[in-house]
């Protein structure tokens, strides 16, 4: 029996990763095109070390990723802004070796696009649609240039009426 080397076992462990997240992706796929309203990717409840680092999947919930763990894991503002990341959206963190995080979604929730006000108190800003408040990003703020009372298109996770935060779509 030939030996097995440890960067054999690292390799294997990636593709084995690299499937998990494909298949993931696949059943994404064929729900959208089927319709069948039931969202079959979820979260790991593992972490796993590849051949690219660790690697955790979580749930966004607006401004950190939970991993399966329960810790909180910090997603840079910028990148959840400019990405869109909508509540409840699925993420895999990479860990490389020399401590990089790069983050990816990879199991979007199902979205609404909404219209509402941007307001500001107790230091943080929020979209007012319908009487309800969902918290937006400062990051959003800066980079749509957003003043108090502006009129904002954001988007909401569609099947989640306990959401508190949205992503900011565009300035109207």
């Amino acid at each position: 029996m030939p030996e097995i080397s440890e960067k054999q076992i690292k390799r294997l462990r990636g593709l084995i990763s690299d499937a998990e997240t494909n298949l993931s992706a696949a059943k994404e796929l064929l729900v959208s095109i089927l319709g069948d309203g039931e969202t079959i990717t979820a979260p790991r409840d593992t972490v796993v070390s590849g051949p690219e680092g660790k690697v955790i999947e979580g749930i966004f919930d607006g401004q950190i990723m939970i991993g399966p763990d329960g810790k909180n894991y910090p997603v840079p503002a910028n990148y959840a802004s400019k990405s869109k990341l909508v509540e409840g959206d699925i993420m895999k963190l990479t860990i490389t070796d020399d401590g990089k995080f790069m983050y990816k979604q990879i199991g979007p929730v199902e979205r609404k696009t909404v219209i509402g006000t941007l307001v500001h108190h107790d230091d943080k800003y929020f979209v007012e649609v319908a009487g309800k408040e969902y918290q937006i990003l400062y990051a959003s703020v800066t980079y749509f240039r957003l003043k108090n009372g502006a009129q904002v298109s954001v988007t909401i996770p569609a099947n989640n009426e306990e959401a508190t935060w949205a992503a900011v779509e565009a300035a109207l």
